[in-house]
């Protein structure tokens, strides 16, 4: 996909300028990586389960051992992605604002780990993460590794058998309650403290790059509007148009690891 050269170098000239630049990242961007958006995850055995029948605190105090195996399975499926170029690009752009003396931080929407695993530090997990743990009890956290599905078998009817039924965990702390993924579920309120921080970020950056994402989940899709109305430039890369792309100050057409590269790391580019 080819960007229009005038877009692309606006861009990079508001990167350029930028000390305090947000990333706010969605589903398109981990799709990149083979990871599947959360409706796209309804194959094989979990065809006949929508997904609000996996995602509510309500289904697992119902079905635990169903529920603990679809996101066991989500998570042996990220965990056998790797980062993108795109993430890689933000990893490294992270180090060169650091060193700098400004900053690029990180907000997703994103349940995966690749941001981490492309090598940079993320401010919030919006909608919570599959790989940390607490007791559906006492709300204690926990560790605990999902492992990783094997070569060859990531997503086939093979691994799903294997993970179907599998009790959660019991908590170690209060030894009753159960495990359950650290992920926002539907009817729950979104970590306060990872959205304060995200309110805060977007309000004090001078950049948004808002990456991958529809702009349809709220209260998420607020944020970019936070930066504008603070005086941000927002930058919106997406190959789709999304309800932002209007208020945007500029938009790219592609994905992010076509354009974040690009945009961050090349030689005539701010953070390169």
């Amino acid at each position: 996909m080819t960007v229009a050269s005038g877009l692309l170098h606006t861009a990079r000239k508001l990167t350029e300028d930028a000390t305090r630049v947000v990333v706010l990242s969605g589903a398109g961007m981990s799709a990149e990586s083979g990871v599947p958006t959360f409706r796209d995850a309804q194959t094989g055995l979990w065809e006949r389960y929508s997904p609000e029948q996996l995602a509510t605190e309500e289904a697992f105090r119902a079905e635990p051992d169903l529920v603990w195996s679809w996101y066991l399975w989500r998570a042996r499926m990220v965990r056998a992605c790797e980062p993108n170029a795109g993430h890689r690009a933000l990893g490294v752009a992270q180090h060169r604002c650091a060193e700098r003396g400004g900053s690029l931080q990180v907000v997703t929407q994103n349940v995966d780990d690749l941001h981490e695993r492309g090598g940079a530090e993320v401010l919030a997990h919006l909608h919570g993460s599959l790989f940390e743990y607490r007791c559906a009890d006492c709300d204690a956290p926990a560790e605990f590794d999902p492992g990783t599905a094997e070569a060859g078998h990531m997503g086939t009817e093979e691994d799903l058998e294997k993970m179907l039924r599998t009790p959660p965990p019991i908590c170690s702390q209060c030894a009753h309650g159960t495990l359950r993924p650290g992920i926002v579920w539907f009817g729950e309120m979104l970590p306060m403290d990872a959205f304060s921080s995200a309110q805060t970020a977007v309000e004090q950056c001078d950049l948004a790059l808002v990456v991958g994402t529809s702009g349809l989940v709220q209260p998420a899709a607020s944020l970019p509007y936070r930066a504008l109305g603070s005086g941000a430039a927002v930058v919106e890369i997406n190959p789709e148009a999304t309800p932002l792309s209007d208020d945007a100050t500029v938009t790219l057409r592609g994905t992010a690891a076509e354009l974040l590269p690009e945009l961050l790391l090349d030689s005539s580019g701010a953070l390169s």
